[in-house]
C-alpha cells in the first residue's frame, strides 16, 4: 500500500448499495410525552431521501415522533443492521437530545459514519463539529453534499474536500467552503413523502398534506435564521425561490394521485405572496386544476385586497400571518417590522369581508419589553379581530441579530429542557411573561368587545382590564397553573380526536373555519 493510500482515511466500500438512515427528532420539549403519535412531516428530509435513491441508495428514517429513550432508540437502530451513515436532523432546541443520540449510536454501531444536519449545525457549523461522536458536520442544503459523499464511500475515494461539510479527520478537523445553492428546485426531483409513514402522519390522518414549494425567504427579521442561512452560500441573491408553478401544481397532483383522501392542503412556506408575480400565475393554475381548501403563511406589507379575493376564491380558509408585536418601538426598533398599525387593521378588514379565518403568531418576552408592551400586542390583536392566535415566547437562536442585542442587554441566561422564558429581564419576570401567553386569547376576546363601540361603559371595562392584566394584585402564577392542565386536558383530546376519531376532529375544524368542501375539486 502506497502512502497516498495509507494517508487516505476514507472508509472502503465494496461497489455495494450504501445505505443512508436519517433520524428526525420530532417532538416538542414541552409535550415529549410516550403518547402515540404519527408526528410530522420533513420536507427537507423527503427531498435529501428523494435525491439520494435517484443516486441509486437506500435511505431509511427513524422518526421520533415522542421522546425515546436509550432502550427504545437502540432498539430501532438495530433493525437497520446493513446502514452505512447515520444523519440526524438538528434544530437549536433539540441540541443536547442529538447528543445524547450520537452518543447511543456509537455504543450500539461504533461502525457508522455520523453526521449532523439542520437548522443548528447552519448557524454554528464550529460548535457542532467539536460534539462527541460526530464525525461530520452538513452545512447548508444537504441533497447533493451527501450524494457527493455516499459516491465516494462507495467508489472508496477520499472525501475531506467535499463542499458544504465539516470533518473530522482524526485530530484534525477540515472545513470546507459552502457550495452555491440550488437556484432551479426545477431540479430537484419531487420529495420522497414515502420516506415518512405518510398515511399515518398526524396531518393526513385528518386529510391534509403538508406541501412547501419554496426555499427560503427574502426578509430579514432579527429573530429568524433566514438572514445568517442566506449569508452562508456564495449565491446568497437567489437564497428565496420557488419551484415554477407548474412544477408546482405538478408536485401537488403528485401527491394527490398517491393519497386520494387528501382533501385539504397546507402550503408551509415562508411567505406564499412573496413574488407576485410567481403568486398571480400559480393562484390561477391552483384554482383551474386543484382547488382544494387550503391555507397559508402571508405577510402583511405585501397584501392586497386582489390578492385576498383570489385566494379565496382559490379555496383558502386560513391566513397564518406573523404580527409579532403590537407595540411600535418594538415592532420596528428591534424585529426590523415597519408595518403600520392601520396596514394590520386595513388587512383584517379584507379577511374579514372574504371570510378568511386570521390565524396570527406574536412573540411574548421580547427584549425591553415589559407587561404594558406585550398588553398592545394583545390589543392589537383585538383590533384585528384575530381569530385565533399562536403567542410565542421568544427564543434567542445563535447567530441571529435579536440574540445579540439580549446578550448586550445581560439577558441571556442558561436554557435546560425545563426552560420556559429563554431570557431574563428584571422589568419582565418569567411568571409575567407566562401569564400573558397563556392568557393571551381570553383577553383578547375581551378587548374585541371593548373595540366594538366607543361608549362609555366599554372605555370603563377596558380600563378595568388594563388593570387586572397589568396591576399588582392579579394572582398570576395561580391562573397559569390552571391554564396549564386546561392546555395539557385539551392537548390529549386533540391527540385522541386525530388518532382515533378524526372525521369527528374535522367536522369541528371545518366548522369552526367555515370550510364548504363540496365546492372543491
Amino acid at each position: 500500500m502506497n502512502k497516498k493510500e495509507k494517508n487516505s482515511n476514507s472508509v472502503k466500500k465494496s461497489k455495494k448499495q450504501l445505505h443512508l438512515v436519517l433520524v428526525y427528532p420530532d417532538y416538542l420539549e414541552g409535550d415529549a410525552s410516550k403518547r402515540s403519535s404519527g408526528g410530522s412531516y420533513s420536507e427537507g428530509l423527503a427531498s435529501i431521501s428523494a435525491v439520494i435513491k435517484q443516486g441509486g441508495y437506500k435511505v431509511s428514517l427513524i422518526h421520533i415522533n415522542h421522546e425515546f429513550d436509550e432502550k427504545e432508540f437502540k432498539e430501532h437502530l438495530n433493525k437497520y443492521k446493513d446502514a452505512d451513515l447515520i444523519g440526524f436532523s438538528t434544530r437549536t432546541t433539540a441540541f443536547e437530545y442529538v447528543k445524547d443520540l450520537l452518543k447511543w449510536t456509537k455504543e450500539e454501531r461504533p461502525d457508522l459514519f455520523t453526521f449532523m444536519g439542520g437548522y443548528h449545525p447552519i448557524l454554528v457549523p464550529d460548535e457542532c463539529i467539536e460534539v462527541d461522536n460526530l464525525d461530520a458536520v452538513c452545512v447548508g442544503e444537504g441533497e447533493y453534499p451527501i450524494l457527493e459523499l455516499m459516491n465516494r464511500m462507495r467508489d472508496g475515494k477520499d472525501y475531506y474536500d467535499i463542499e458544504s461539510f465539516y470533518f473530522k479527520k482524526g485530530k484534525e478537523i477540515i472545513k470546507n467552503p459552502v457550495r452555491p445553492l440550488i437556484e432551479n428546485l426545477d431540479e430537484l426531483p419531487f420529495p420522497d413523502i414515502n420516506l415518512f409513514d405518510y398515511k399515518n402522519l398526524d396531518t393526513t390522518k385528518v386529510n391534509t398534506a403538508l406541501i412547501m414549494l419554496s426555499r427560503g425567504c427574502i426578509y430579514s427579521c432579527t429573530y429568524c435564521g433566514n438572514s445568517q442561512f442566506r449569508n452562508i452560500y456564495p449565491n446568497k441573491a437567489k437564497y428565496a425561490r420557488f419551484r415554477s408553478p407548474e412544477k408546482s401544481i405538478e408536485l401537488i397532483k403528485n401527491v394527490l394521485k398517491q393519497y386520494p383522501n387528501i382533501k385539504y392542503i397546507f402550503f408551509r412556506d415562508a411567505i406564499f405572496n412573496m413574488f407576485p408575480e410567481w403568486f398571480d400565475k400559480f393562484i390561477d393554475l391552483y384554482t383551474k386544476e386543484i382547488h382544494l381548501p387550503f391555507t397559508c403563511n402571508l405577510r402583511f406589507d405585501i397584501v392586497t385586497e386582489d390578492t385576498v379575493r383570489r385566494m379565496k376564491e382559490a379555496g383558502c380558509y386560513t391566513i397564518d400571518i406573523g404580527l409579532e408585536s403590537g407595540n411600535k418601538e418594538i415592532r420596528q426598533k428591534y424585529l426590523h417590522r415597519y408595518t403600520t398599525d392601520e396596514q394590520m387593521i386595513n388587512c383584517s378588514k379584507w379577511f374579514k369581508k372574504y371570510k378568511i379565518t386570521v390565524l396570527t403568531y406574536n412573540i411574548i418576552g421580547l427584549p425591553y419589553e415589559d407587561i404594558h408592551k406585550a398588553l398592545e400586542t394583545i390589543k392589537l390583536n383585538a383590533r384585528l379581530q384575530s381569530d385565533q392566535i399562536i403567542p410565542n415566547i421568544f427564543y434567542p437562536y445563535p447567530m441571529t441579530i435579536l440574540k445579540k442585542t439580549a446578550e448586550d442587554a445581560g439577558f441571556l441566561r442558561e436554557i435546560t429542557p425545563k426552560t420556559q422564558v429563554y431570557i431574563k429581564q428584571p422589568q419582565f419576570p418569567d411568571h409575567q411573561v407566562i401569564f400573558i401567553r397563556d392568557y393571551f386569547m381570553y383577553y383578547v376576546k375581551r378587548y374585541r368587545w371593548c373595540f366594538k363601540k366607543d361608549t362609555k361603559f366599554r372605555r370603563a371595562y377596558e380600563k378595568w382590564l388594563d388593570f387586572w392584566v397589568t396591576g399588582p394584585l392579579t394572582p398570576r402564577r395561580t391562573l397559569s397553573f390552571f391554564k396549564m392542565i386546561k392546555v395539557k386536558s385539551m392537548g390529549v383530546a386533540k391527540k385522541v380526536l386525530i388518532n382515533y376519531f378524526p372525521k369527528v376532529y374535522l367536522f369541528l375544524r371545518n366548522k369552526k373555519n367555515k370550510i364548504n368542501t363540496k365546492t372543491s375539486k
